[in-house]
């Protein structure tokens, strides 16, 4: 049996305009277990990102509970949720957000210097062991805008993992990336979790949702489909797409 590591209940979400009210998430329930792949699919609009950033406490739920670790992140003050979100949450965009004027070591070692419960040296040395799981050791003196996208992606998978974060949010991290690049990064995403990572990943393609362990599929603010998969299995990528894609049509994707 999976371990809940994170749980919503009547999860609401909504958005003044014009006079009156969007309902964006529509009282969801949902469980996010340890070490799973979780990827969330849906149409544009449907409330896919609103539904990781309201879950992961980077948003306000306008009704429902969000539980971690016995607390409600839909109760917490700011100064909790930003420490929840520097020791046991991880966040990864597809737009990078590296700071412009600091290095890549910099970049990653950065978020490792707001967790406090561990010295300079430890941070150094995890900030140099990622650079070389990442691939970007030799670059690491390098700014932002001196490496392509897929390098500073890989840099920002690093800085969201330095504190070992219990969950990963993921938005959309392949959207600005070619096919290359796209593929690396979700090599490393796959060999994270493997490795035991919690994800949680939006995505709108499919190449990035085949390597989820668990598919969910939400329609205008609500889960309507869930789809479970195996680890992921270069091998079994054409059957496994196939599958995919068989179910997303069953979804009226």
């Amino acid at each position: 049996m999976k371990n809940t590591i994170l749980k919503a209940s009547g999860l609401c979400k909504s958005f003044a305009h014009n006079g009156g009210q969007i309902h964006v998430l529509s009282h969801v329930d949902i469980e996010i277990y340890e070490g799973d792949f979780t990827v969330i699919m849906g149409a544009s609009g449907s409330g896919k990102s609103t539904m990781l950033y309201t879950l992961s406490g980077m948003d306000r739920a306008t009704a429902g509970t969000v539980m971690y670790k016995g607390g409600n992140l839909a109760a917490m003050k700011e100064k909790e949720l930003a420490r929840l979100r520097h020791t046991d949450f991880g966040f990864i965009f597809q737009q990078m957000h590296l700071i412009s004027n600091l290095s890549l070591f910099e970049n990653i070692a950065v978020s490792g210097y707001l967790n406090k419960d561990r010295s300079v040296s430890e941070i150094k040395n995890k900030t140099k062991q990622l650079l070389e799981r990442m691939n970007i050791s030799h670059i690491m003196e390098h700014l932002p805008t001196q490496v392509s996208g897929g390098e500073q992606q890989r840099c920002a998978i690093a800085r969201a993992v330095i504190n070992s974060p219990k969950l990963l949010f993921a938005d959309e991290p392949t959207g600005a990336l070619n096919r290359k690049n796209t593929t690396e990064v979700l090599n490393l995403l796959t060999e994270l979790n493997k490795s035991g990572q919690s994800i949680l990943m939006v995505t709108h393609d499919i190449k990035a949702a085949i390597r989820g362990t668990r598919i969910l599929y939400i329609e205008d603010g609500k889960i309507v489909g869930e789809l479970p998969l195996p680890p992921y299995n270069s091998d079994e990528e054409k059957s496994r797409e196939t599958q995919v894609n068989a179910w997303l049509s069953s979804m009226k994707w």
